[in-house]
C-alpha cells in the first residue's frame, strides 16, 4: 500500500462508486473481479488474452489491479508518477539490467506478455495496490494502444492542461490516433475533488 494523504473525492470521465470498506476487503474483492474476468475471457475466447489495469474508488482510497501492458498514472503537484509495471518480457529484461528504458520502448518484443487475462491454469496474480488520494490528484489508466506511442512528457502536459476528465481524455485519445497507433486506445481520468464540491 502506498500512503498518499487523505482528502477529497474523485470526479471521473466516467462512471465510479463510493463508500467504504477495509482496505483488505476491497484488494479482496478486486482481485477476485479479476479472477473472474480471466475466467470469462477464456469462455468467451479462448486461446485468445486481454489486459487489465482497473480501479474502484471507496471514499478518497483507489484500489487498483493490474495485469499486462496496460498503466495507471497519478499526476500530482505537477509530477507525474506511473504506478503500474508492465508484465512483458521487455520489462523484464528491464529490470534485470539487460535493456534500458529508452532501448525498452523501441524494442520489437516490448508487447510480448508474461501475464494476461486468458482463462488458463488458475489465471495470472494481479498486481493490487492502494493508494490515498487527495484534492489536485489527477489519475489515468489507460492501455498501451496510448502509453506505447504517446511519451510521458506528452500525457503529463495533456493531464496538466486543466480541461475536465472528459476532455482530457479525448484529447490523450487524439494524440494517440495523430501518431498511428497501432492498437486500440482506451483511458479513463479522474480528479479528486475538495469534499462538498459538486463534479
Amino acid at each position: 500500500m502506498v500512503d498518499l494523504p487523505r482528502g477529497g473525492r474523485p470526479r471521473i470521465g466516467g462512471t465510479g462508486r463510493h463508500g467504504g470498506g477495509r482496505a483488505g476487503d476491497l484488494l479482496n474483492v478486486l482481485e477476485d473481479a479479476v479472477r473472474g474476468a480471466d475466467a470469462e475471457v477464456g469462455a468467451a475466447a479462448s486461446g485468445s488474452g486481454t489486459t487489465l489495469t482497473a480501479g474502484v474508488w471507496t471514499g478518497s482510497r483507489l484500489a487498483l489491479a493490474h495485469v499486462g501492458d496496460g498503466r495507471a498514472y497519478l499526476l500530482r503537484d505537477g509530477d507525474l508518477v506511473r504506478l503500474t509495471r508492465d508484465h512483458t518480457a521487455v520489462q523484464a529484461r528491464v529490470d534485470a539490467g539487460e535493456l534500458d528504458p529508452a532501448e525498452a520502448a523501441a524494442h520489437p518484443d516490448r508487447a510480448l506478455l508474461l501475464r494476461a487475462l486468458d482463462g488458463a491454469g488458475d489465471g495470472p496474480a494481479p498486481d493490487l495496490s492502494l493508494y490515498e488520494g487527495r484534492p489536485g490528484d489527477r489519475w489515468l489508466l489507460c492501455t498501451d494502444g496510448l502509453s506505447a506511442v504517446v511519451p510521458e512528457a506528452e500525457l503529463r502536459a495533456a493531464l496538466a492542461a486543466g480541461a475536465g476528465p472528459e476532455d482530457t481524455a479525448r484529447a490523450l485519445l487524439a494524440l494517440a490516433d495523430g501518431r498511428g497507433g497501432p492498437d486500440d486506445a482506451s483511458c479513463v481520468v479522474a480528479d479528486v475533488l475538495p469534499s462538498g464540491r459538486a463534479a
